[in-house]
């Protein structure tokens, strides 16, 4: 029990990685039950119910006016072009491919904190960043092995999908670049996620997705969802507060190799080796950009993970 307590912040983040890789699967079967965006409105609108249970009642007055706007409108971009990626995909199989595309915003980042002159140039951040895209390049083209025919090809079979998931891995690397600058050390997470939810449910209202079919199953599914994606956030929250944030950093770097294991097992989708080789050139390419761009420093402001996190 003693260990638990000294290091409980800690795994508190452990929990919270966790959690988060179980998303990619857990956004597709919503979708798939309720609608690719009435399943996402109520999804995060759960979330949002969870959070604010547990944060409490987010003050407006308390956050940077700037970044509430700013960063607001990045996060909830962000969150709508991730969820719809995966619950428009054509399968289950390339929602999976969404998840690693999503996954690259961790080398984005850091090559735009690399671009603004907010890091020192490492050589190797450039071919890390590349690793990465080969990555990405690699699960979609399958085991034909890359090719641009088959990537366009591919890629063509749902090109909205794809541009959701590529804006969206964009979109969070800069979401990513400007928290540190302009939240002030604050943490409207809760606050995010209702205009998430509120921003859905509008495009629900003009959408042609029927009504919802609800039984007791899909109810279950629904609210162990949101409850899972409120979870990871309130307590990476709680980690961030006394946890090993260089060792949660370096843990989150493999979230994709979680997320896909995870999501392949809970789809029940079959990968072939070379999906997996690139989620592990995913992983390596932001792990290298990770550790030849880090501070020497303990601080968990000057940490970042690859994970939905806030600093």
């Amino acid at each position: 029990m003693s260990l638990f307590i000294k290091h409980k912040y800690t795994l508190f983040g452990v929990v919270a990685i966790l959690l988060w890789s179980s998303l990619t699967a857990l956004i597709r079967d919503v979708s798939e039950l309720f609608g690719a965006i009435g399943g996402a409105a109520m999804l995060y609108t759960i979330s949002s119910i969870f959070l604010v249970s547990v944060m409490g009642v987010p003050k407006i007055n308390s956050f940077p006016k700037r970044y509430l706007v700013i960063g607001g409108l990045l996060f909830v971009s962000y969150e709508v072009c991730f969820a719809l990626s995966l619950g428009m995909a054509n399968d289950r199989h390339q929602s999976m491919e969404m998840a690693v595309i999503n996954y690259l915003w961790p080398a984005i980042t850091i090559l735009l904190t690399v671009i603004t002159g907010q890091r020192k140039v490492n050589v190797l951040v450039y071919p890390s960043v590349i690793i990465a895209f080969i990555g990405v390049a690699w699960c979609i083209s399958g085991d034909s092995g890359i090719s641009i025919n088959i990537l366009m090809s591919n890629i063509s079979e749902n090109p909205l999908t794809y541009f959701l998931a590529f804006s969206a891995a964009m979109i969070w690397a800069a979401y990513c670049t400007i928290t540190k600058k302009m939240s002030d050390g604050k943490n409207p997470i809760a606050l995010f996620f209702i205009a998430t939810a509120v921003t859905l449910w509008i495009k629900y209202a003009f959408s042609d997705e029927s009504g919802f079919h609800f039984t007791l199953s899909t109810f279950a599914t629904l609210l162990l969802s949101g409850v899972v994606m409120g979870s990871g956030y309130a307590l990476w929250n709680r980690a961030v507060i006394g946890g090993n944030i260089m060792l949660l950093g370096t843990i989150s770097y493999f979230t994709p190799v979680f997320a896909t294991l995870f999501s392949s097992v809970y789809l029940s989708v079959t990968l072939g080796a070379s999906f997996w080789q690139g989620v592990a050139l995913v992983t390596l390419g932001s792990i290298i950009c990770f550790f030849v761009t880090r501070e020497k420093t303990t601080s968990s402001d000057d940490v970042k993970s690859p994970v939905k996190t806030e600093t």
